[in-house]
């Protein structure tokens, strides 16, 4: 069976860097931290009292006032960046077959904030009193339910849960459907909104989060010796991924081509990545092998990136073991220094940083490094891409994610050629 090629033809993105895809990647570029101290909630008596948040998403931009009630914020953000996604497609939701256009969308948490507001309701002594939303708010899944109910999509629809593997291992899912001429178009990505007192919380308890309360902005530093955790990001991305032959009929623009995806498991520490990096090599050389593609032809790779004093360590160790000497003419960079970890929605954005990258020929950098600030353990001769973005061709990018449960996804993007 000859496998069908898959491209991208539309971008949508709501992050902590804008509310579109333009303002974001504009953002990227000029190197723009997107943390703050918190408002969702107060946290002044915890560790960790900033984040970076989604600033002036108005949800009566995209629902009427009746249906906002009915989403949690998670399934919010997927919608209005689907929304966009389909609209930068210029897909025809008149004449399009619906039967062969589906929705994954994917969430590593999902309705965390209906969940926390819920339980806090319940009053033992009264009995049970939910809201009949409650579980439809909640579920993982519901926001890519969501999105075929507005449009009447019928093909595939689910969600992944991977932890921040989620909306990659979706990506990844979604391609193969194409490729094996399962549906004609997918409306994939991810979204996540765990900015709450549970989720901070949560983290917080793990050792997970920094504490730089002192200096947000500069609080994810992947990379460098005085990082001390992740900071937490909210937002969604999605992506319209298409069968070529359907995308050309249509006179549609294509940014990128979907090549290959890998994926694999460390197997070894509900938290930590493997400190040698096992799990990291394996998902990359899966990833490459599946593209049909050398090391050598790799641009640029979007890491994981995190900010945590193993996880930095491991990325860099397993790159350079799979890329031998061409990872030092490699571009590196982790925009999770801007827009602070999304979680599960994590991979579809930096997903759509990689087709950018590829459609724009420019990095976007790492950002917070200062000079001497090196960790032992870390090779600087790799180009990191510290502080300011580099222009360079950039005919193919790599995206890597890494989720708690040690499940690693990783996406590979070229530009297209017909």
């Amino acid at each position: 069976m000859e496998l069908k090629r898959v491209v991208v033809t539309g971008l949508g993105a709501i992050t902590p860097l804008g509310n579109d895809v333009e303002s974001t990647w504009n953002a990227l570029l000029s190197g723009v931290s997107g943390c703050g101290p918190i408002t969702h909630f107060d946290a002044s008596k915890f560790k960790t009292q900033f984040a970076c948040e989604v600033k002036d998403f108005d949800p009566l931009k995209y629902f009427e006032r009746k249906d906002v009630r009915k989403y949690d914020r998670y399934a919010q953000l997927a919608i209005a960046s689907a929304e966009e996604a389909l609209s930068n497609s210029g897909l025809d939701l008149e004449t399009v077959n619906k039967d062969r256009v589906g929705v994954i969308f994917s969430a590593g948490i999902g309705g965390i904030s209906t969940f926390e507001q819920e339980v806090r309701g319940y009053n033992e002594e009264v009995g049970p009193k939910f809201n009949p939303f409650f579980i439809p708010k909640m579920i993982a899944d519901i926001a890519a339910g969501h999105i075929s109910i507005m449009h009447g999509f019928h093909g595939p629809n689910y969600g992944t849960v991977s932890a921040c593997a989620s909306s990659t291992n979706g990506l990844i899912d979604a391609f193969n459907l194409i490729r094996l001429n399962k549906a004609n178009v997918i409306v994939t990505g991810g979204a996540e909104a765990a900015i709450t007192a549970a989720g901070v919380g949560g983290f917080n308890s793990m050792h997970a989060l920094s504490t730089r309360n002192e200096s947000p902005e500069t609080a994810s530093r992947p990379f460098s010796k005085s990082r001390d955790g992740f900071v937490m990001g909210e937002g969604a991305c999605g992506l319209i991924l298409e069968e070529l032959d359907h995308a050309l009929a249509r006179g549609a623009k294509i940014f990128a081509e979907i090549i290959g995806g890998g994926m694999s498991a460390d197997a070894y520490h509900l938290t930590a990545t493997h400190p040698e990096g096992l799990g990291a090599k394996l998902v990359m050389r899966n990833a490459l092998e599946d593209a049909n593609i050398s090391p050598e032809e790799v641009d640029y790779i979007n890491v994981h990136g995190t900010s945590t004093p193993v996880g930095d360590i491991s990325e860099s160790k397993a790159i350079i073991d799979v890329f031998g000497d061409h990872a030092y003419d490699l571009n590196i960079s982790s925009t999770k220094s801007m827009t602070g970890h999304l979680l599960g929605a994590a991979g579809a954005l930096e997903a759509m940083i990689c087709i950018k990258a590829v459609e724009c020929n420019i990095i976007p950098p790492t950002i917070n490094h200062e000079d001497g600030d090196n960790d032992e353990e870390i090779d600087y001769k790799l180009n990191f891409t510290f502080n300011k973005a580099q222009e360079r061709t950039v005919n193919v990018a790599l995206s890597n994610t890494f989720g708690f449960g040690g499940h690693n996804a990783s996406i590979i993007v070229k530009k297209f050629v017909k």
